[in-house]
């Protein structure tokens, strides 16, 4: 346990903002997710988003989507509840938009043997935020239905 605290205290503040935030907000967003579903969810989100603050410098956009995908997953990892990829992908998209950095959420499903499966990731110019690994390669991605998620341009 300390050594956890300790890690959290060496994270500079904004990163530490970002997991403070993150590990509200997904029970949150899983909860809304299985009561209200998806569109209500993305409703609520959006409504707490202003275009007032869309980041242009692409230098501190790189610096900042990373370490905010990274604080996701870190709240996920140690948070009491793990969410769903879809759950943790609006998390992030809404973070990172509330920063005013635009991203899309993107959805893509895949058939194994006689199952469907679905996944969720966050994009921006095209490069998965939280998908390090690219493990979203392997589901075929829904063309632009999602796009409506960022912020107005």
């Amino acid at each position: 346990m300390w050594e956890r605290f300790r890690r959290f205290s060496a994270l500079e503040r904004p990163a530490r903002n970002l997991f403070l935030r993150a590990i509200v907000l997904l029970p949150l967003v899983a909860l809304s997710l299985r009561w209200r579903g998806f569109r209500a969810t993305q409703a609520t989100l959006q409504r707490f988003l202003s275009n007032d603050n869309r980041q242009n410098d692409a230098a501190l956009v790189s610096r900042v989507a990373p370490v905010t995908a990274w604080m996701v997953n870190a709240a996920d990892r140690h948070g009491l509840v793990h969410p769903s990829c879809l759950a943790k992908s609006l998390t992030l998209w809404w973070l990172l938009a509330r920063q005013g950095i635009s991203s899309h959420l993107r959805i893509g499903i895949r058939k194994e043997k006689e199952n469907f499966q679905a996944h969720a990731w966050v994009e921006r110019d095209g490069i998965s935020l939280n998908e390090p690994d690219e493990h979203h390669h392997h589901y075929a991605a829904f063309d632009a239905a999602f796009s409506s998620l960022r912020p107005e341009e």
